[in-house]
């Protein structure tokens, strides 16, 4: 958020009547003004020293300020730990866990919880996840329930609107899952959806998307990924949209179910769906932090921390 200049009022009694008036005269020595002054005698060294270290202190709190969240503590991670494996809940401790401040004895588990901790590590901060719903993250973020949402988000021109959006810290890609046996099992092109009913996640591009498919049944769409899923095996619906990351772990718990093979360029216009951390705007010096953070990830690591929750996931 850009700071607007401060106004001052016009009058009469000008800056050279301030001066004049508190006794104040100012010189000019080798192109430096200097204000001196009838009054109490000049500050000891002593007293000079002791400013000068004030004013670091008053520096260094400011630097310290700069790269706060919330009350500089407890970083509280928005998430649904309902969208495995970005983000789940767990009944116990561990190593990969963080607590779910809003629901006692829980915790949360997944790859943006292991991102979250480095974020928080290097904010100086105790990370611990808030569970809601994925439409409400944004507007708990601005309302300040939360200090940053780490919850498998891609930042959008809406979202971008009302928070500041980190770099991807991971990137996934939106595609389509049918049963095996399903009349759309063989489709190379989205037009061959045309009249099937076709469900997502609500408020996520997994939604959005479908209405590039013509002529499609769009049902109305679930809060959950897990719901998404029980969708099409228990046929309301004819395909769903879903992670192509998270598609491994999904075909081998749900064997009888297939990727759709479109063509290229008969896909989504842009099915390319990024996972960026969002936090409140006007924290500039934050964000750079936090974008420091991703950057220091390696690809490598990345691959690593996306297969270990994959493979502890819940099924």
């Amino acid at each position: 958020m850009k700071k607007h200049p401060i106004q001052h009022a016009s009058g009469s009694f000008s800056r050279r009547d301030f001066l004049r008036a508190s006794g104040i005269t100012a010189l000019t020595v080798g192109g430096m003004t200097v204000l001196t002054a009838c009054g109490p005698a000049a500050q000891s060294s002593d007293a000079s020293a002791s400013s000068t270290t004030t004013a670091s202190a008053s520096s260094d709190t400011s630097s310290s300020d700069s790269l706060k969240l919330g009350d500089g503590k407890t970083l509280r991670v928005g998430m649904e730990a309902a969208y495995a494996p970005y983000n789940w809940q767990e009944s116990s401790a561990s190593d990969t866990t963080i607590p779910i401040e809003n629901v006692d004895g829980a915790y949360a588990d997944g790859y943006d919880v292991q991102v979250a901790k480095k974020i928080a590590d290097a904010l100086g901060m105790e990370p611990v996840a808030v569970k809601m719903e994925f439409g409400s993250l944004v507007d708990s973020l601005v309302n300040g329930q939360i200090d940053i949402i780490c919850a498998g988000m891609s930042v959008t021109d809406e979202r971008a609107q009302s928070a500041d959006f980190s770099d991807s810290y991971i990137d996934d890609e939106v595609i389509m899952v049918v049963k095996q046996d399903s009349p759309y099992a063989n489709a190379t092109k989205l037009s061959d959806f045309s009249g099937a009913s076709v469900l997502g996640q609500k408020d996520t591009f997994y939604d959005d998307l479908i209405d590039q498919i013509p002529n499609v049944n769009h049902l109305t769409p679930v809060a959950t990924v897990p719901l998404v899923v029980d969708g099409l095996m228990n046929g309301t619906c004819d395909a769903i949209t879903f992670s192509s990351l998270s598609l491994p772990r999904l075909l081998k718990d749900y064997p009888t179910l297939k990727k759709v093979d479109l063509a290229d360029g008969e896909g989504f216009t842009d099915a390319s769906n990024p996972d960026n951390a969002a936090i409140a705007k006007g924290k500039d010096a934050v964000l750079a932090k936090i974008n420091e953070v991703i950057d220091g990830i390696s690809a490598d690591e990345r691959q690593s921390m996306w297969d270990d929750c994959m493979d502890r996931q819940p099924a």
